[in-house]
């Protein structure tokens, strides 16, 4: 039943960003060009989004793993169905991410020491 849940949030996940998209969210190469300002700001603590993008990271590795070929040989199909849910998760969520990185920075007041910058 677990596995059901998390699949079933994948595939709302990538549904909702792709919705979002065709109501005239970013546009995808905004969104590609938003991560590495993304990662930039986790990494200074500015962006709240260090874990999401460590979950990113360790999907990609998971997919990209030799150690994920097994499943796949002894399983054949039903071993790439993991990679799938994962793909289709990570595809999602780098939407959703994306989008909210960019409704931040929007909304984030930029300072410059002495001046107010509107």
């Amino acid at each position: 039943m677990g596995r059901t849940l998390k699949r079933t949030a994948a595939f709302t996940a990538l549904a909702r960003a792709l919705a979002a998209g065709s109501r005239g969210g970013p546009a995808l190469g905004t969104r590609v060009a938003a991560v590495p300002r993304m990662i930039r700001a986790s990494m200074r603590g500015e962006y709240d989004g260090g874990l999401r993008l460590a979950l990113m990271t360790a999907a990609v590795a998971y997919v990209a793993s030799p150690v994920d070929l097994v499943p796949e040989l002894m399983l054949s199909v039903f071993g790439l169905v993991d990679d799938a849910v994962v793909v289709t998760w990570l595809a999602g969520t780098v939407l959703a991410e994306t989008e909210r990185f960019l409704q931040w920075e929007k909304t984030r007041s930029p300072v410059v020491p002495g001046h107010v910058v509107p």
